[in-house]
Formats: structure tokens, C-alpha cells, sequence
């Protein structure tokens, strides 16, 4: 730690003693991002209990209190209304500036703060491709994704070289959110200063070079790509940004909505290029932890093809989920439906996934056996209360809910499937026989009694 925070006073000069009174405070910073998909900031404000209070890094992020705790157990968590999220890690995205329709790639994506973000932004248009190395990761990402209503989604578990390969120039906007050694947590995560030297930002820097590299392979000529991490080190920030600039045909971008964080430093960047265009985020001055955001702009005017989704004829899969659509839902779903094994998936309008190690394509609808069909938690949770023609509605402090959560039958005078809202956001599925809701909300998710 003395040695981390002696590089610190090196770099920042005059301005250590202010970093050092807030790096030395217990008093973290916590927030959370209302999820458009499925609410709207103003109404997340009157359903908590606490007060919340907006961040400037992001249209939909808050600061919570520091004495709000177990919030991921609030029931409007687990039906996906909001996403508890470090403020600052907000910016990245917002840099990107996302639009609908866009094709979009999160390359190191777990565990899915980002993504979700995005996944909001592209209001179920275009394409998020999510990928993590790692599998356990890759998963948590998966639940995330699911958790937050995304339809429109594909999640990948392969290294970037890899993946690479296979999709060369497809996607509009790419964020590298990359691995890094982790200097601006370090207040909430103190064992990760074991770890640190100048040795391991430098090696580090050189990951992420060759991360961005493959980014470049598979971002569109005219496209962007965000580069971001959660460190202080110029070999990591500035150093990097040097390296993308000397070797390929991209200019940083000034960000249009995030004037009020502080520049990167030309200085730290061991070159003459201006690094006033990139942000970086001081917990001294920004009320954020430490972060680094960058946009790069590629000057290449090649394009790509994308593959359009083949026609096939309805399967008996397919003709199955119908009969229950017809039956359960007022929606009627569009797109390719594919089947793995028992599983029905709705596959999004987007790249040929072949020879790429893929947790999920598209949409989880549920599970296709002996010409049945039984919904899945990621159909419930990416439909809106209307879409539904049965529900069951609970408020977030009732009894009734706390039952349901718990893996418990609740009373239903409704026949069939119901989908479970708290205060209007679908959290699950049950189904109703008798006066009785037969439980179906995931064993994994179900509250401790």
C-alpha cells in the first residue's frame, strides 16, 4: 500500500492530500441504475423507502444512501427494475452513446452492469453480443442478462483472440471494459493491493493492448469503441490510448455528455498526443471511484455483412409455444425459434453464432417435452404485466410476496400459467390449479427462510 500510494502522491502533486482524505474514508460510494426496459426513474423513486439521489454520470443512475443495505434482496431487484451499480462505472456506457438498432459487443462483460446498460439503450433493437472468458462468470453475466428482461442478446464464453475470428467488422460499437489491476477499487477491495506493482500495471497494459487489438478486428470501419478500466495507471489509461493511436486509423473523440469529469493527462501518456478528449474519474473529484473512459473512432470506411436469418418452416416446437401464447400471453413474439435439446430459444436477428462457444442465443423461451411446453423465468421476466393475460399482484412489503420468494404456494382464484408482478413487474411464474399458485419461481433465487 505505501508504495501504491507514494506512485499516487508522484502522479497527482498538489492534489494528493485531497485523494489520500478520500481514499482513507469508509464512507463508499453506492448507487444503483434504474432499468428502462421495465420502469422509468421517477417511478423506482416512489416505490423505495430511501431516497435517491442523481448521479452525473449516467440519465438513469442514482447515488444510494451509505445505510441502505441487502438491497439485492429487495423484491424489485430480482424482478429486474434496477441494477445496483458502482456510479462511476456508468460513465463507459454513456460514452459509447449507443443508439437503437446498433449491432453493439461487450467484450469482457461479466458481470453485466454494462451490458445491461447497453442491453437498455438498444430498447430490444439491434444486437448485444456479451462475452466473458470466464465460464462462472460467464454465467453470472448470463443471470444478469436474463434478470433485466434483454431479449435481444447473445452471450459468448471465448477468449477475444478467438472470437476474433469469427466475426471480423460486424458490430457498430465495441466496449472494452478491460482486466486491469484494479487502482480505483482498491478502498472497497483492499486485498487486491497484495497484488499490486508497477511490474503488474505495465504487464496489464500489455493485455489489454492485445484485448483491443481483437476489438479492432471486429468493430465496423466507421465505428467506435469505448475503452475503459477502473485504475489509475497511465500505463493502462493514457499509455494504452498512445498505443491504439500509433498503431491503427482511429482519433479520440470528445464525449458530448460527460464534460464535467476530469481530462486525461497528456503528460502520463509518454508521447504528444492529446489526451484531453479521454475522462478520468478521481473518488476527490468526481464522487466516483477511480475509472478511465476513452473513445476511439475508427477512420475506415470498409463495411461488413451481416447475415440475414434464414426462413424456416414452423417445427412442432415452435407450434407448441404458440398454443401457449394464444393460451397465456397477448403478445406474439417474433423471430427464429431454435431448439437445443429440450430448449426453446428465440434467437435475435443478428450473426451466425457457428463454431463460437455460446451459453445463450437469444431469448430463453422454456422447455419443450412430449409435445408440452413449460415457460421459462427469462420469458416471464422479459414481458411487461400487460402482456400478460393472467397475473398475480403482490406489493413489495407483502406477506403474500415474501411467501412466493421463499418457494412457497400462495392462494390464486386463476386457472393456469399466471405470471408473479410486485407492484406491477413481472419477478416469476406460477401456476394455478384449485385455488392454489404452484410455485415456479428458479430454486437458485429463492430466499433463505
Amino acid at each position: 500500500m505505501n508504495d501504491f500510494l507514494l506512485r499516487m502522491k508522484s502522479l497527482l502533486g498538489d492534489e494528493f492530500d485531497e485523494f489520500l482524505k478520500f481514499y482513507n474514508s469508509d464512507d463508499f460510494i453506492k448507487g444503483l441504475r434504474v432499468n428502462t426496459l421495465k420502469c422509468l426513474p421517477e417511478k423506482l423513486c416512489s416505490l423505495l423507502d430511501f431516497e435517491l439521489k442523481k448521479t452525473p454520470f449516467c440519465d438513469e443512475g442514482f447515488y444510494i444512501p451509505s445505510d441502505v443495505k441487502s438491497i439485492g434482496n429487495n423484491p424489485l431487484h430480482h424482478a429486474g427494475a434496477f441494477y445496483v451499480q458502482e456510479p462511476s462505472a456508468t460513465s463507459a456506457v454513456t460514452m459509447l452513446d449507443v443508439h437503437e438498432g446498433d449491432y453493439v459487443l461487450d467484450l469482457c462483460a461479466a458481470p453485466g452492469g454494462k451490458s445491461t446498460q447497453i442491453g437498455a439503450k438498444l430498447n430490444g433493437t439491434g444486437l448485444l453480443w456479451s462475452n466473458e472468458i470466464v465460464r462462472s462468470r460467464a454465467n453470472i453475466l448470463l443471470s444478469n442478462i436474463e434478470r433485466m428482461g434483454i431479449s435481444n442478446a447473445v452471450v459468448s464464453n471465448c477468449r477475444p483472440d478467438e472470437l476474433c475470428k469469427r466475426l471480423e467488422n460486424r458490430f457498430d460499437r465495441i466496449l472494452v471494459d478491460a482486466p486491469c489491476s484494479g487502482e480505483g477499487m482498491f478502498r472497497k477491495e483492499p486485498q487486491a493491493v497484495d497484488e499490486w506493482s508497477v511490474e503488474h500495471t505495465v504487464s496489464c497494459g500489455v493485455r489489454q493492448k492485445h484485448i483491443l487489438d481483437c476489438a479492432m478486428k471486429m468493430l465496423k470501419g466507421g465505428g467506435y469503441i469505448v475503452y475503459s478500466t477502473c485504475t489509475f495507471a497511465p500505463e493502462e489509461n493514457e499509455q494504452v490510448c498512445t498505443y491504439m493511436l500509433e498503431n491503427y486509423n482511429v482519433e479520440l473523440v470528445e464525449p458530448n455528455n460527460l464534460d464535467m469529469l476530469s481530462k486525461g493527462r497528456g503528460e502520463w501518456s509518454n508521447s504528444d498526443y492529446d489526451m484531453s478528449k479521454t475522462r478520468r474519474i478521481f473518488p476527490h473529484k468526481n464522487n466516483g471511484e477511480g475509472h478511465f473512459v476513452a473513445l476511439f473512432h475508427s477512420l475506415d470506411n470498409y463495411e461488413s455483412e451481416v447475415s440475414k436469418p434464414k426462413k424456416t418452416s414452423m417445427t412442432d416446437a415452435e407450434k407448441v409455444y404458440r398454443q401457449f401464447e394464444k393460451e397465456f400471453l397477448n403478445t406474439e413474439l417474433d423471430g427464429e425459434f431454435c431448439l437445443f435439446g429440450e430448449q426453446l430459444y428465440l434467437k435475435p436477428k443478428c450473426i451466425d453464432v457457428d463454431k463460437i462457444k455460446v451459453v445463450r442465443n437469444g431469448l430463453n423461451l422454456g422447455i419443450y417435452r412430449k409435445n408440452r411446453f413449460e415457460p421459462s423465468y427469462a420469458l416471464c421476466l422479459a414481458l411487461k404485466k400487460e402482456d400478460f393475460k393472467n397475473t398475480v399482484d403482490f406489493e413489495c412489503d407483502s406477506e403474500e410476496l415474501k411467501k412466493y420468494l421463499m418457494g412457497n404456494t400462495v392462494e390464486c382464484d386463476k386457472k393456469g400459467w399466471c405470471a408473479v408482478t410486485v407492484n406491477g413487474y413481472p419477478i416469476g411464474w406460477g401456476k394455478a390449479s384449485n385455488g392454489i399458485l404452484k410455485n415456479h419461481f428458479p430454486k437458485y433465487l429463492r430466499l433463505k427462510r
